[in-house]
C-alpha cells in the first residue's frame, strides 16, 4: 500500500472516530439536557402544588376538595394533573379519565404514597404515546395523605431530539468528508515531493547525476532535496576529478616510462664505450624511476588514507635537526631553478611526539608544490615558532599562487587547479590527513601572482 493511500486511511479512521465520539457525546447531551429539563419543570410545578396543598388545604379532606385542587393546580400547567389518594387510587384526572382506577402499578406513585418525589418514562396505555410523569407527595399536619401526578407527552420533545440527532449526524458527515478531502490534498503535496525524490535517486542509481530535484515546499522534504541536490553535485564533482585524475596519473606514469624504454632502447643500440650518453642515459632511467615511485607512493598513501589503514608512529622529534635536514636536502633543487630556499627556525624548538617521517612526508609534498609555481629568481621561506601548546611550521613561497576559486578545492582528493602541472593531484590532501592524525590543522592562504603560505601546527606534548 501507497504512503498516500496509509495517510488519507489513517486520517480518515481518526477522523471518524473523532467525529463518533462527538456524536455520542453530544446526542447523549442533548437527550440528558431535554429530558432532564422536562423531569425538573414537572418536578417543580408538583413541589410548587404539593406546597400550596399543605398550606391552603391541610386541614381538609384529600377526597372532598380534589376537584378544587385539580382545577387550581391544572390552570397553572399544561401538563396532565392526576390527584391520588394514600390508597393510590386516581381520585381526579385533568384528561377527564375515571376515577376508582388504581395507580399503584407506576413507580412514581409508590414512591409518591410513601412520601417520596418519583418520576417514570414509558408508554401511555390507552395512546401507546411516549410520556413522562412526576409524583409528588401531599402532606396534611405531617402525615402522607395521597399525592399529585403531573404527565407531559414526549412526542414533540422526541421529535426535536431525532432532528438534533440527524443535524449532528449530517454535520459530522460533512466535517468527514471535508477532512477527507483536505488528507488526501495533504497527502498529494507530501506524496509529490516524495515521488520527485524517488524519481531521482532512480535516475541517479543508473549513473546519472546530473538530475536535480525540485524543491517544492521549505519543510524536511525541501530540505531532504536540497541535501540530494547537493550530493549529486558533489558526486558529479567527484566523477569529474576521477577522470581527471585518471587521464592525469595515465599521463604521468607514460611521460617515464616512455623516456625509460626509449633511453633503454638508445643505450642498447649505442657502443659501451660512449660512457657520457651511457651515464646520461642512467641518470635520466634513475631520476623517471623515482618519479614513478613517488607516484605509486602517493597511490598507496591515498589508499591507506582512504581506507583507514595508514598508521602512524610517534616518537621524540628534533624538529630543529628535521627542518634544517629538509632544507639541506632541496636546496640544491631550488639552485638549479634559481629558486632561494631559506630556512628561519625559532631558537629552542620543543622536542614533540610525531612520525618523523610522516612530517617529513609532508613538508617534502608542500616544499615541492612551492618549487613547482615559483619561477626564477623567486624565494622559499621555511619557518617554525611555538604558540601555546603547539608548534606552527609555515612554508612560504612568492609564486604564482593559487586563484580563490581553487583555493577552497586544492584540499580535494585528485584536484589540480592548473591541469598542466605534474603530480597526481594527492599531496595536499594525503598532507592534510597526517596533520590530522597528530590531532593538528593545515591552512592554506594565497593570492595569485603573489604567492602562497601553507601552515600546520603540530601539539606539543
Amino acid at each position: 500500500m501507497g504512503i498516500q493511500k496509509r495517510l488519507v486511511g489513517s486520517y480518515f479512521v481518526v477522523i471518524c472516530l473523532t467525529v463518533l465520539i462527538l456524536e455520542i457525546i453530544l446526542n447523549v447531551s442533548v437527550r440528558y439536557y431535554y429530558f432532564h429539563n422536562i423531569e425538573e419543570t414537572l418536578m417543580n410545578q408538583a413541589e410548587l402544588s404539593a406546597s400550596f396543598f399543605q398550606q391552603y388545604f391541610g386541614d381538609q379532606d384529600l377526597e372532598e376538595q380534589s376537584d378544587r385542587l385539580l382545577k387550581g393546580f391544572a390552570s397553572h400547567s399544561d401538563a396532565q394533573v392526576q390527584i391520588i389518594n394514600v390508597e393510590g387510587r386516581l381520585l381526579q384526572d385533568s384528561n377527564g379519565l375515571q376515577g376508582d382506577l388504581t395507580m399503584t402499578e407506576y413507580i412514581d406513585v409508590q414512591a409518591a404514597i410513601k412520601g417520596q418525589p418519583g418520576s417514570w418514562k414509558g408508554a401511555d396505555p390507552n395512546t401507546e404515546e411516549a410520556i413522562y410523569a412526576v409524583s409528588y407527595p401531599l402532606q396534611a399536619n405531617g402525615n402522607i395523605v395521597g399525592g399529585v401526578r403531573f404527565i407531559t407527552s414526549l412526542t414533540e420533545t422526541i421529535h426535536t431530539v431525532k432532528q438534533i440527532t440527524v443535524l449532528l449526524i449530517g454535520v459530522g458527515i460533512i466535517v468527514i468528508g471535508i477532512v477527507t478531502l483536505l488528507g488526501l490534498l495533504l497527502s498529494w503535496t507530501i506524496t509529490r515531493s516524495i515521488k520527485d525524490l524517488k524519481q531521482a535517486a532512480d535516475q541517479m542509481t543508473e549513473g546519472d547525476f546530473s538530475i536535480r530535484v525540485h524543491k517544492r515546499y521549505q519543510d524536511e522534504l525541501g530540505s531532504l532535496a536540497d541535501t540530494l541536490n547537493m550530493m549529486a553535485s558533489r558526486i558529479s564533482k567527484s566523477e569529474q576529478l576521477k577522470n581527471d585524475f585518471i587521464a592525469s596519473v595515465s599521463h604521468e606514469l607514460r611521460t617515464p616510462l616512455t623516456s625509460i624504454k626509449g633511453w633503454a632502447i638508445t643505450l642498447k643500440a649505442s657502443e659501451v664505450s660512449n660512457q657520457p650518453l651511457f651515464y646520461d642515459g642512467l641518470d635520466i632511467i634513475e631520476s623517471e624511476s623515482d618519479r614513478l615511485t613517488h607516484i605509486v607512493d602517493e597511490l598507496l598513501d591515498f589508499s591507506k588514507l582512504d581506507n583507514g589503514r595508514i598508521a602512524v608512529h610517534f616518537t621524540s622529534v628534533d624538529l630543529t635537526e628535521l627542518l634544517q635536514h629538509i632544507g639541506r636536502q632541496l636546496t640544491p633543487r631550488a639552485t638549479r631553478q634559481g629558486i632561494s630556499l631559506d630556512v628561519k627556525i625559532e631558537e629552542h624548538l620543543p622536542v614533540i611526539q610525531a612520525d618523523e617521517n610522516r612530517v617529513k612526508q609532508v613538508m617534502i609534498n608542500l616544499i615541492d608544490n612551492s618549487l613547482k609555481f615559483t619561477g626564477s629568481s623567486g624565494r622559499i621561506f621555511i619557518t617554525a615558532h611555538t604558540v601555546p601548546g603547539k608548534v606552527v611550521i609555515s612554508v612560504e613561497d612568492t609564486g604564482s599562487g593559487i586563484a580563490e576559486t581553487d583555493l577552497e578545492n586544492v584540499r580535494q582528493k585528485f584536484y589540480k587547479g592548473d591541469q598542466q602541472a605534474s603530480g597526481s593531484g594527492l599531496g595536499l590532501s594525503i598532507s592534510e590527513q597526517i596533520i590530522k592524525l597528530h590531532h593538528g590543522e593545515l591552512r592554506i592562504s594565497s593570492t595569485l601572482g603573489k604567492g602562497t603560505i601553507v601552515q600546520f601546527d603540530l601539539p606539543i606534548e
